[in-house]
């Protein structure tokens, strides 16, 4: 669907030049809602503003829909962005024009008829759950319900792509979960694959099933989302993850727990069914392991239970091997971390 190869992106100034994308490589399948991640100034909107040609890359490939983008001739791009929809931060309406005019306006521009642009434009307000809101101008409307009108401007061509740039970094965060909800349903509902770009790692959590992590215009780290989150393996990755996340006792805590030479301190991860084990009680029944829960902390990521433990366990060296031994068993991984 999309696949950006060995992208690099040279800004020229005066007496300089910026490169904001270095060897960029990666694919977006059909039907992914895929995030880019990255602080500001890692090339997310470089990157993203390459896909429907608002840049042209400097050297590299960026295919769509099988082809370079770069070399389709003026009409046969213009044949192809019908095809790829946008959304932005700041919402990008026009205040002159009516809600109903505002998602109007690409069929418009395309000669399509007043029939055909009211059932299209109804039937897309009425989708985003703004079907009384037609006659409305943009100055009337909220944060959330603006970015509603652009989401159905954008479907209003049945595009098979939707890139969102930072669409949600202007929202309170309940509009932006019902915003995310919305393109959720946007992805299963007409099918369309989302590029979308962010800083926010729970924008990521909620509806992307793949995500890159991008840094000084390298991708550094991609993945399906629940192993980057699960085993994030850069600090930048590691920093984002923290935010939705809490993986670990925090230092300020880990100086109150006193340090015991004769205890044996140990980190799991767990996910899916294995949350539902009795992992501890297994432990001290079997193994007769003494067993103090440091830390525990369990979250959803794209709806699989994930849960990280530190546990304390006191017993003789056989009873901790065996009690090792037991965990290797049910593949649960863990590592000591010191008592």
């Amino acid at each position: 669907m999309i696949e950006f190869k060995n992208v690099n992106k040279i800004f020229q100034q005066k007496n300089s030049e910026i490169q904001a994308l270095k060897d960029v490589s990666f694919k977006v399948e059909e039907q992914d809602i895929f995030g880019v991640i990255g602080y500001s100034g890692a090339g997310k909107s470089t990157l993203i503003r390459l896909v429907n040609a608002l840049e042209e890359k400097t050297t590299g490939e960026v295919i769509v829909n099988g082809h370079d983008i770069n070399q389709y001739s003026k009409k046969e791009l213009q044949s192809v962005k019908k095809n790829i929809g946008m959304i932005f931060q700041h919402f990008n309406l026009l205040n002159s024009k009516t809600v109903f005019n505002n998602v109007a306006m690409p069929l418009i521009l395309q000669g399509t008829s007043k029939e055909k642009i009211k059932a299209k434009v109804d039937e897309l307000l009425k989708f985003v759950g703004l079907e009384d809101k037609g006659k409305q101008y943009p100055n009337e409307l909220s944060g959330g319900q603006k970015q509603r009108v652009a989401i159905a401007r954008a479907l209003v061509t049945d595009p098979k792509i939707l890139l969102c740039d930072e669409a949600t970094s202007a929202l309170d965060p309940a509009t932006t979960d019902s915003i995310l909800k919305l393109l959720k349903n946007v992805n299963e509902e007409f099918g369309v694959t989302i590029l979308l770009i962010t800083h926010e790692m729970s924008v990521i959590q909620k509806i992307c099933n793949k995500v890159a992590v991008m840094e000084n215009g390298r991708v550094i780290e991609i993945g399906p989302v629940l192993d980057v989150f699960s085993h994030p393996k850069t600090a930048t990755a590691k920093n984002f993850v923290s935010t939705v996340i809490t993986t670990d006792i925090s230092d300020n805590l880990r100086k109150l727990i006193p340090t015991d030479q004769h205890a044996t301190d140990i980190k799991l991860y767990i996910d899916g069914e294995k949350v539902t084990q009795s992992i501890i009680n297994d432990l001290i029944t079997k193994y007769q392991v003494q067993i103090n829960v440091l830390f525990a902390s369990m979250s959803d990521i794209q709806g699989t239970p994930v849960g990280y433990l530190t546990l304390r366990l006191k017993g003789d060296d056989s009873a901790i091997r065996r009690s090792f031994a037991h965990l290797d068993s049910l593949n649960i991984e863990f590592e000591e971390v010191g008592a």
